[in-house]
This record gives structure tokens, C-alpha cells and sequence, in this order.
């Protein structure tokens, strides 16, 4: 039997639900799983092929910032090293030394680095794969693990292929993938991609993210994707249908019907979880002002902040390095930047608005933050 109350109507329809008491139990799931699920990334190869700038570059991280794995021609791991993403701490990438090497023989190699705990591994090496890298290989395979290959440092080999005369760079691409697709021919169906930590959006790494998209659990999919760093536009799309998804439990939970906490957010109030969700697509879709600045080193137009208008993206930019606790947010201009978004909401607390002004708010919110990210990526050349 349906229910009168149109606000409760329009908040089940979305969840899929019977009943409230349902949709608040899903709800709360999806948005706890959006926000906290972990994952544990191994990364793994000899010394020098370039494991600690990969980790720094798949966290948007420069060698030398704060937070970044320790680079260098010598061996700089001498156990498993965990490295947080710098706005997601449940996502992590484990910096794990070499194979063979004097205190990790082949032969225990798996029980001292705790192989149950990572999702999967990236076996990296910047020339030829090594038959360490291959018994490795073996051994994750044969324990029904995820690994992939990543050949590391392909802007030195393009560097060093452009001084010969009739340089082709799909061509050098291509044999340097046959080459290692040779050396890995012990390994059924070994995934090899071509990667430049030094220029992310460029070469394989488009489909080294296309691939883990496919291979993982949803779950797990859900916490790569948004603590990737927004290379193309194919990307960002990626992220913003992840966030859609996402839209209907936000507002349940923020709307004034089912005003219960969820579990592990640290959220006390209705505005808390929708500034949470805002903040949360403002840091993945690569809109902070850390990654702009990055982004526009990277494709040397510094312009690229300028063309950031948005007042709700300003709004969570001013508010980036600050808590977002229930103290802070009951009169901020943020809160009234969200609420303006919606006509008729003016500066109403958010959360004394309605399920259904709740859940336009987020569409809104989403779809602006959203644009200006594409607008973004579309200036700096990243279609």
C-alpha cells in the first residue's frame, strides 16, 4: 500500500524500497561504502624501475611534496611502506621491496609482506620484466589474485628513440609491448601497460585504469575511482555517474526524513553529510587547489584557476583546510552558497529542507561541480 505522504513517496522511489525504514538501512550502506571502504594496493619491482614516482603520481603527488614515497637510484624499501591518498586515507598503495632481494627471497616472499591484505599488485620494472618478476607473478596468480604489469619510464625510451632517424613513437610503443609481451610469455594472458609517472595522462594509463574498472569488485572500483587523478574526461565522467548513483542516499540522509548518523562518517547533522558529499566530488574531480596548480604546471597554462567561477566551488575551496564540524557549518556562507543553488531555498538551514529540495540541491551541486571540472579539463587540453 502506498504511503500519503508524498516528501517519504519521493524518497522510496529512488531507493527501490517498501518502506522508509528499507531505504534508510540502503542508504546509509551506500553512503558508508562510498566514503570508507578501503583498498590496499601492492606495488612491487626491483630497485630503480620507478615504484615510489609511480605511488606518488597515482596520489597526484610530486616527488618532493609532503606525504610522498621516498625516490631514489638505491634501494628505499626495506619493508612494506604504506602511503595514504592525500584526501582519501582508506585508500592506500603499499611501497613493497623487490623479490629476491637479500631479506625477501623468492621462496617466503608472499607470507613477509602479508600477501592477504592488498586488493592487488603492480608489478613495475623499467626495462625487461626479470624472472623474479615473473615467479612473482606466478605465485599471485596461482593464489587467484589480481597483478599487473606496468612498464615504467616510457618518456626515456621516446626521449632516447626521437634522436634516431625515422623515429615512429607508435612503433617504438608497439615493439617495446611486443618485447615485454615475449618475456612474459610464461604468464597466461599477463596485462602489460606502458606507463609514464611523469606524464600520468599520457601512453597506457588511460587503460590501466579502463582495466581495474572492469576487474574490480564494485566496491573497491567505487574507492579507486575517486581517489584517481582526473587525466581525461573520460575519467571524470567515470567519477561523476559513481557520485549520481549516490545522490538519492545523500538526500535521505540529509533531507530531514531519516536524520540518523551513519556509521564511521563522524557527521553529527543533516548538512554535515551534504557538505561531506560535496567535498568529497570537489577533492575527486580534481577541483582543490593543490591539483590545479598541479594540472597547470603539467600542461603549462596557469590560467586554469581563473576560469573557476562557481560559487560553491569556491565556497568548499575556502573551506578545503578547515573540519567541517557541526559548529562550523550552522551559519557558514557555504551552506547558504548550497541552499542558493535551489530557487525558493534561499538561506535555509539545510537541514530543514525537504527530501525532495534536498535531493535537487545534490543534482545541482553535482552537475556545477561537474562542469567546472570539465571546463577545467577541456582548457588544459585533456578531452
Amino acid at each position: 500500500m502506498a504511503c500519503q505522504n508524498p516528501e517519504i513517496n519521493a524518497a522510496l522511489q529512488p531507493s527501490g524500497e517498501s518502506t522508509l525504514e528499507r531505504a534508510t538501512v540502503k542508504a546509509q550502506q551506500q553512503i558508508e561504502e562510498l566514503f570508507n571502504i578501503s583498498l590496499s594496493v601492492a606495488v612491487t619491482g626491483e630497485t630503480g624501475t620507478g615504484k615510489s614516482t609511480f605511488i606518488n603520481a597515482i596520489r597526484n603527488l610530486d616527488d618532493d611534496d609532503e606525504g610522498a614515497a621516498e625516490t631514489g637510484v638505491t634501494e628505499t624499501t626495506d619493508k612494506p611502506t604504506p602511503y595514504k591518498h592525500p584526501t582519501m586515507p582508506n585508500v592506500v598503495f603499499w611501497d613493497l621491496p623487490g623479490i629476491g632481494t637479500p631479506n625477501f627471497k623468492a621462496k617466503t616472499y608472499l607470507k613477509q609482506v602479508q600477501f592477504d591484505k592488498y586488493d592487488f599488485f603492480i608489478i613495475i620494472s623499467s626495462e625487461r620484466f626479470k624472472e623474479n618478476d615473473i615467479k612473482l607473478a606466478k605465485k599471485i596468480q596461482k593464489r587467484k589474485k589480481l597483478f599487473y604489469f606496468v612498464r615504467s619510464k616510457i618518456d626515456n625510451d621516446i626521449r632516447d628513440a626521437e634522436q634516431r632517424a625515422q623515429f615512429n613513437e607508435e612503433e617504438t610503443l608497439s615493439k617495446i609491448r611486443r618485447n615485454c609481451e615475449k618475456n612474459l610469455i610464461k604468464i597466461k594472458q599477463a596485462k602489460v601497460f606502458l606507463i609514464s609517472s611523469r606524464n600520468i595522462d599520457e601512453f597506457d594509463f588511460g587503460k590501466l585504469v579502463d582495466t581495474l574498472m572492469s576487474d574490480l569488485p564494485e566496491l573497491k572500483h567505487q574507492a579507486l575511482l575517486q581517489s584517481l587523478p582526473v587525466s581525461s574526461l573520460a575519467v571524470l565522467e567515470q567519477k561523476v555517474r559513481m557520485f549520481q548513483k549516490a545522490v538519492w542516499a545523500a538526500a535521505l540522509l540529509s533531507g530531514g526524513i531519516a536524520a540518523a548518523p551513519v556509521p564511521g562518517l563522524s557527521l553529527a547533522c543533516d548538512a554535515g553529510i551534504l557538505v561531506a558529499f560535496f567535498t568529497r566530488c570537489y577533492f575527486s574531480f580534481g577541483l582543490d587547489e593543490k591539483s590545479l596548480d598541479k594540472l597547470s604546471e603539467r600542461v603549462n597554462k596557469p590560467h586554469l584557476k581563473s576560469l573557476i567561477t562557481s560559487p560553491l566551488v569556491l565556497g568548499l575551496t575556502e573551506r578545503s583546510e578547515v573540519r567541517l564540524q557541526l559548529s562550523a557549518l550552522a551559519g557558514s556562507a557555504l551552506v547558504k552558497n548550497l541552499c542558493k543553488l535551489v530557487p525558493g531555498v534561499g538561506n535555509a538551514a539545510a537541514g530543514l529542507i525537504s527530501f525532495s529540495l534536498t535531493f535537487t540541491l545534490l543534482q545541482r551541486g553535482l552537475k556545477d561541480l561537474a562542469d567546472t571540472a570539465r571546463t577545467v579539463l577541456r582548457a588544459a587540453g585533456l578531452e
